[in-house]
């Protein structure tokens, strides 16, 4: 599909949700793709990009960020907690605060570094077990736990199960978001970020329809 489609297709979908253009954020995820192709798109002007990874991104985006000002990084991937220290120095958005732990490290770390990442809270629409963000029930007290420590929860963040109609998850998302006063709703991917616009998404998360397939040999 290709960058200028993917972006031109956001538009669209902005426009026919009868929402205002620049309201939803296009994220290329970049996670296990050649250098080129990320250069290419920094190339066209892009500057959003998505990394899963703390270790790949450290080993990539220091020399990108040289050479292409105004890069904005954004980590969509599950977060440890011996890697909290170079996430916040490297990310410009955390999208996987899912954990007490994690919270914690994060508001202990803000004060040593004088500056903190935007935060996204992850939920686990699908209640799966295998899969990273705090359940739907106990996501309003997480919020607020996260609030009590002094970190500002921008937005909420979802992947919905493989294979299942994604509305309903991200209908969830906004409730919880509406609820809490947050206006951050990151959900939707390559195949499903129209429906995601439809449902209020101000970020999708979009990568092999612009990058192509990973290789992950």
């Amino acid at each position: 599909m290709g960058f200028e489609e993917v972006n031109a297709r956001v538009l669209a979908a902005t426009e026919a949700a009868g929402r205002k253009k620049g309201a939803v954020q296009l994220i290329a995820v970049s996670k296990v793709q050649p250098n080129e192709r990320v250069a290419a798109v920094l190339e066209k002007g892009h500057r959003v990009f998505g990394e899963n990874r703390v270790q790949e991104a450290s080993e990539k985006w220091p020399d990108f960020k040289s050479r292409f000002s105004g890069v904005e990084l954004h980590l969509i991937g599950p977060l440890q907690s011996n890697k909290v220290r170079q996430a916040m120095e490297l990310f410009d958005v955390i999208q996987t605060v899912d954990r007490p732990k994690l919270a914690k490290a994060i508001a202990r770390l803000a004060g040593e570094l004088g500056h903190c990442p935007r935060l996204f809270v992850q939920v686990n629409t699908g209640e799966e077990p295998q899969k990273a963000g705090i359940l739907p029930p106990d996501a309003d007290a997480f919020i607020a736990q996260c609030r009590d420590m002094g970190l500002t929860v921008e937005g909420l963040m979802c992947i919905p199960p493989a294979g299942t109609d994604p509305k309903p998850h991200f209908s969830m998302l906004s409730e919880i978001a509406n609820r809490n006063g947050i206006e951050g709703l990151s959900m939707g991917m390559s195949g499903d970020f129209e429906v995601a616009i439809a449902s209020g998404a101000t970020h999708v998360r979009v990568g092999s329809a612009i990058f192509g397939d990973r290789d992950y040999g």
